[in-house]
């Protein structure tokens, strides 16, 4: 495989432990490798220079989408068949970059997912696993490409996807946006086997369960914006359902000990009206989706 290529992108956090090797690795591959030191504290820029990247610099930290956005506007200037991402902190192997870009160079996909998991998972921590699976879970509910590893930083990207940049995204969120974005464009999405190690100094920046609860909010409100029937009229069916059951239990125990239980009928009614107006809202949120795609 030419070096040329590749152009890598980097995007970095206070990562002066682990990117000097990280840039010396990539650029053993890639022909070109930009690092965006997003308003580090440390000597990260100055490390990521001295290895051999090109750095540029947030003049503070605005969040891993703006990073990876500001990568992929500056590489796409340089017009190359393929960009590959992979983070900063030593999890990803650049060895493994040939086999990620492949199917773009290939001509087979334009976005190409390093998924941790289509070879099992084996070294990827048990936690991290069931927090990763869930997402990806919720991830696929959605419409356009099911992943098996839907918060991979470890992609590629050719140049149809380098042409499709337009979407808007915020933090950790650029992963999933990003193949919701392209799936709906009808760019073609694949994934291979990548590795990934877990023994590295920082490991991720932010909270796990804020994390978590962060990426699951805004797959959820993909979801609630281009399938409303899964969102509002599965929740509401729940609803309606656990209600209808806690109306019966009541009647139950009226008819049994002649006292009528207030607060079982009370939540009954609370959550069949609830369910009811969530059915409502998904069915007339579905036509009004409906409409603006047989408009477009």
């Amino acid at each position: 495989m030419n070096h040329e290529d590749i152009i890598a992108i980097i995007p970095a956090f206070n990562e002066e432990l682990t990117i000097g090797s990280v840039v010396l690795l990539t650029s053993q591959i890639a022909t070109k490798t930009f690092v965006i030191d997003d308003g580090s504290a440390d000597r990260t820029g100055e490390i990521a220079a001295r290895a051999g990247a090109e750095v540029i610099r947030h003049g503070e930290n605005q969040g891993k989408a703006r990073a990876v956005m500001t990568g992929l506007l500056r590489a796409r200037e340089l017009d190359p068949p393929v960009v590959v991402l992979l983070d900063a902190d030593g999890q990803n192997n650049p060895a493994e970059i040939p086999r990620v870009v492949r199917p773009v160079l290939d001509g087979t996909a334009d976005l190409v997912i390093g998924s941790r998991f289509m070879e099992g998972g084996s070294e990827v921590p048990g936690y991290r696993r069931i927090g990763q699976k869930t997402l990806d879970y919720a991830h696929n509910l959605g419409p356009g490409f099911k992943t098996t590893d839907s918060q991979s930083g470890f992609r590629a990207l050719g140049r149809a996807a380098l042409q499709h940049l337009d979407f808007s995204s915020e933090g950790y969120n650029i992963e999933s946006d990003m193949i919701h974005y392209f799936s709906d464009k009808g760019l073609r999405i694949a994934e291979v086997p990548v590795t990934v190690r877990y023994d590295v100094p920082h490991k991720h920046k932010s909270h796990p369960v804020s994390h978590g609860w962060s990426l699951i909010s805004n797959i959820m409100g993909f979801i609630g914006y281009r399938r409303p029937l899964v969102s509002f009229g599965l929740l509401g069916l729940i609803f309606t359902t656990v209600g209808t059951i806690l109306g019966f239990w009541a009647f139950h125990i009226y008819d049994t000990t002649k006292i009528f239980p207030i607060a079982q009928a009370m939540m009954s009614m609370l959550l069949i009206i609830l369910g009811l107006l969530m059915i409502s809202s998904g069915l007339i949120l579905n036509s009004l989706v409906l409409i603006v795609k047989s408009n477009r």
